[in-house]
């Protein structure tokens, strides 16, 4: 069973009103022309653009955010510790080429520990009730595999009826933890092609860090955000702030709710069927809430993992002391953390400290020193969390990949079984820049356009890592 990785999401990324910046040239706006022109900064626009200056064109990035990273941040100033606020996790280390990229670049990559706990009440739940519920959870995912294959239907109609008293922790673990949605609002089949995401390894820098890090190389423009893109089937013309740049090609990697909100104008329009796939694909919310909580007051190990018995949804994730630091982090998702984020940080830290206390006693919450929180609905670049189809739309990521003359899409949302990972994003974002360079004429026709799509999950019955 896949509780997938989370930590595709995180906290606000402002608009600096600084003039934009361009990597290797002082104080410069961006350049005005290039063979192919990025827009985002994030883990597929930076895969993009590496893809692009290794088949020897030129590229040039352009941002609305005041740094790169997108949804992959790492705040090195809150805590003692670097705090991811958006995706913290990577996965399938065999073939992940972050992996590899990030251990060339000097960072440390760790696998997560193993450890989970789930709570029911004050106390941990017992072995035969931890069987209980992951067999319930075996069942719940054989359940939308079959229903998957008959016809896409939401999550929640798939489930079986007598799941009891799990049923709240079993829509919070398959839904809001692993999707940032609900399960009425989450496809069957999208859920049953996402693929295994079960081995699980950071990067003690972050993964934020990692991201930027890889874009140190690339031309990027920071707080340079694009008004107004106009595309035809043999070249395209960005409009910025800091002025016009004319490619040959566009590899676009806004988040789906991004590229749905006319914040960019297009011109022309993008197709309806284009807006349609996206609008399917939309962005679940998923927050994260950090508490600095020195001296281990809840008695947990390294990113250990601690779920609740839950009758609703109204429930949290728990990692604590990530990477071996005192930092802890609440998550919350789906419509109840959308709805919580939407009342504020404070509110959202008052919920973190209720439920810490309704689980380990009022006492614990006297241990935090410092507290934070992301909200990335309220993201103005991004607006949301990762993608996840709604019943009926898994072929829109399919859809999102299909050219449009001369401008191509990226981004989580078009890898049809890594979606919503840091993997599938960067992925997501060389194959866009391979199809750019075929249309340009920089590969030879017969290259494929696509690397081969990793396989399927297996199922497997685990609590969530969290993201």
């Amino acid at each position: 069973m896949t509780m997938t990785r989370r930590g595709f999401l995180s906290a606000s990324a402002a608009l600096a009103s600084a003039p934009a910046l361009l990597r290797g040239a002082a104080a410069a706006a961006p350049s005005r022309e290039a063979d192919i022109v990025v827009i985002g900064a994030g883990a597929a626009g930076i895969a993009a653009a590496r893809r692009v200056m290794a088949a020897n064109r030129k590229v040039i990035v352009v941002e609305a955010a005041g740094q790169a990273g997108g949804r992959c941040l790492t705040d090195t100033t809150t805590f003692e510790a670097p705090f991811d606020r958006g995706a913290r996790w990577m996965h399938n280390p065999d073939i992940n080429p972050l992996i590899k990229l990030a251990r060339g670049a000097g960072l440390e990559i760790t696998s997560a520990p193993a450890g989970q706990k789930i709570r029911i009440g004050r106390r941990n739940a017992r072995p035969g009730e931890i069987e209980e519920f992951l067999a319930m959870l075996v069942r719940a995912n054989h359940a939308i595999d079959d229903a998957s294959r008959k016809l896409d239907v939401s999550c929640a109609a798939a489930l079986p009826k007598d799941l009891g008293d799990w049923a709240g922790t079993a829509e919070f673990v398959l839904g809001a933890s692993a999707t940032g949605k609900d399960l009425k609002d989450l496809s069957t089949v999208d859920k049953a092609r996402g693929q295994d995401r079960g081995s699980v390894f950071a990067c003690r820098q972050g993964l934020g860090t990692l991201i930027a890090k890889l874009g140190e190389t690339v031309p990027l423009a920071l707080s340079t955000p694009a008004s107004r893109i106009v595309w035809g089937s043999r070249d395209v013309a960005v409009e910025t702030p800091a002025g016009r740049i004319a490619a040959r090609a566009a590899v676009i990697t806004l988040s789906t709710n991004a590229l749905v909100s006319g914040n960019i104008k297009f011109a022309p329009d993008l197709p309806k069927r284009t807006l349609d796939a996206a609008a399917r694909l939309s962005l679940g919310s998923y927050d994260h809430i950090a508490l600095q909580m020195p001296g281990n007051p809840l008695g947990l190990a390294r990113d250990e993992v601690v779920i609740e018995q839950s009758s609703s949804t109204r429930t949290a994730l728990l990692l604590a002391n990530i990477g071996g630091s005192s930092l802890c982090s609440i998550d919350v998702g789906g419509s109840f953390g959308r709805d919580l984020s939407a009342q504020g940080e404070q509110a959202m830290i008052a919920f973190a400290m209720e439920w810490l206390a309704k689980l380990f006693g009022s006492e614990v919450t006297k241990a935090v020193k410092k507290s934070s929180a992301t909200r990335w609905n309220e993201a103005p670049f991004i607006l949301g969390a990762m993608s996840a189809a709604s019943p009926g739309g898994q072929p829109s990521r399919k859809i999102l990949t299909e050219p449009l003359g001369s401008i191509f899409l990226a981004g989580e949302a078009t890898h049809e079984t890594l979606w919503g990972t840091v993997d599938g994003a960067w992925e997501s974002g060389e194959r866009a820049a391979e199809a750019a360079l075929r249309k340009i004429g920089a590969l030879a026709a017969t290259e494929p356009a696509e690397a081969p799509a990793r396989g399927h999950r297996a199922r497997r019955a685990a609590p969530p890592r969290g993201y």
